[in-house]
């Protein structure tokens, strides 16, 4: 982990002429938009914050399984992105820790799926008014984990509490039916039960969100968990532990395995074919979805998968530009451009191109600035890793392509194997209709750039994933049907 990075105050949008862009139809006008750093030396920015100001109480660093903190053989250190200075050494929990989380949730789980549904309410409800307590200290452990810009980091652990406040909630609303058969003497009735114990996967981008996003719907269900939080932000989900057992979640319900990148694929492994687990949940790359995909399928257990997007952002000429321009910084910047929904193709119809452009170039220039995410200036904090920078030099960021009619969008757009998210930006009502029904994505954002809520579906189509999310339908994932015929009547 290198000590500092290199961070320039602000970006300056450069548009030189460009080849045609891959994916778009070939055209001599296309332009590629390129952020660059404004010219000049950039200064070094040297910070050395480390844990001060992080709550001592929920920082912790060994694993939590069983209702216990339990210790590894080895540790693995957590670094702040944005200095490089170790913020922890934590537990490297592997493969016989997952077995033994995977066992203590399993013995859990005999008595948590017949705790009714208004105590499992209660206890996630206790779980959000702590988060609510405690959600500065929990936002300053996102931001020194993840390099997330403070307020952003605030955001998220309001949206992680309510997914716990909705759960809590839908808790109580798992409902069955009463199927009136041919036969007089006979009713059908149709259950719904937890599945069992979940293995949850998660990764760095949204280190309390993706978490009580899975764990709020699975422990709603009367489901057990095992949470394997990514290797570079594992304090989020160590400190929700600390909350979770403060709630009064009983032991083994919620537990927490840490690991380093180095066990992360055994551990997966374990995770994934033990048989005492029913269920996968793991939001991360397409690629390794596949591998865990690959090792679930042995023991056929039930899987979610929020997989890797590559959204379009498609601008046509009857679009409010100041309200595309806005979308867009949103839909693009957001932690850095460091999420699954983030725009990555941006096609803008002929007619708008070059005022979008302009407008969008200048919100860059005045809006956004590079920096520590506990500065308050600061709107884009560090990649998270030197990975990350590697992967990012490698490319360009921003690609426009012009195009002269709705049906070349939609299969501009649609000509990925993906489909997470879509957005596009009209004032054509019958467009509208149109393009949303049209575009092959889990989720689309008409007129907004920011569609995330927890009372909404989130997932994708295509090999972005399997699944949802959130809503009322989140919680299904982590119910089983069972049919039952009553004779005899």
């Amino acid at each position: 982990m290198a000590t500092c990075f290199r961070l320039r105050g602000c970006l300056t949008l450069h548009l030189p002429t460009a080849p045609a862009i891959r994916g778009l139809r070939p055209r001599a006008d296309c332009l590629v938009a390129t952020t660059r750093p404004s010219p000049g030396p950039a200064p070094i920015r040297r910070y050395a914050r480390g844990t001060e100001g992080l709550s001592s109480a929920l920082l912790r660093t060994d694993g939590f399984v069983g209702g216990r903190w339990l210790s590894a053989a080895s540790t693995f250190p957590v670094y702040d992105p944005a200095s490089g200075a170790e913020l922890g050494l934590v537990a490297d929990c592997g493969v016989s820790e997952a077995r033994a989380a995977v066992r203590a949730a399993y013995e859990a789980f005999c008595t948590w799926k017949g705790v009714s549904a208004k105590e499992r309410s209660s206890f996630l409800r206790k779980w959000y008014d702590l988060m609510i307590q405690n959600k500065d200290d929990l936002a300053k452990i996102i931001t020194a984990e993840s390099g997330k810009p403070l307020k952003e980091a605030q955001g998220e652990i309001l949206y992680s509490a309510n997914f716990l406040e909705w759960f809590s909630e839908e808790a109580r609303r798992v409902y069955g039916d009463v199927i009136y058969t041919p036969a007089k003497e006979r009713r059908a009735l149709v259950l719904k039960q937890p599945v069992g114990v979940a293995a949850v996967i998660t990764p760095w981008n949204f280190p309390s969100a993706m978490i009580t996003r899975k764990v709020g719907a699975a422990l709603a269900a009367g489901c057990t968990v095992v949470v394997k939080p990514a290797e570079d932000t594992p304090f989020s989900a160590l400190a929700l532990a600390q909350l979770a057992n403060q709630a009064g979640i009983p032991p083994g319900v919620y537990n927490v395995i840490p690991c380093s990148q180095k066990k992360a694929m055994e551990v997966g492994e374990a995770l994934c074919t033990d048989p005492l687990v029913s269920k996968i949940s793991f939001t991360g790359s397409t690629a390794t979805g596949k591998v865990l995909l690959h090792h679930a399928a042995n023991s056929v257990k039930r899987v979610s998968m929020e997989l890797g997007g590559h959204a379009p952002f498609i601008v046509f000429d009857s679009a409010n530009v100041d309200q595309a321009v806005a979308g867009a910084m949103v839909s693009k910047f957001r932690n850095s451009g460091q999420t699954c929904v983030c725009s990555n193709r941006f096609l803008v119809q002929r007619g708008i191109h070059d005022s979008f452009v302009k407008k969008f170039a200048e919100a860059i220039k005045t809006n956004l600035c590079v920096g520590n995410g506990f500065e308050e200036r600061t709107t884009q904090g560090p990649l998270i890793n030197e990975k990350a920078v590697e992967k990012v030099s490698l490319m360009t960021l921003l690609d426009f392509g012009r195009f002269d009619t709705e049906e070349e969008a939609v299969a501009i757009a649609n000509a990925a194997n993906v489909g997470l998210a879509g957005y596009f930006y009209s004032q054509d009502l019958a467009q509208i209709w149109r393009v949303a029904e049209q575009l092959e994505v889990g989720m689309v954002g008409v007129n907004e750039g920011l569609i995330s809520s927890v009372e909404c579906p989130f997932g994708g189509v295509k090999q972005s994933g399997l699944g949802r999310e959130g809503s009322k339908y989140g919680i299904d994932e982590y119910l089983e049907l069972k049919y039952v015929c009553f004779g005899g009547l």
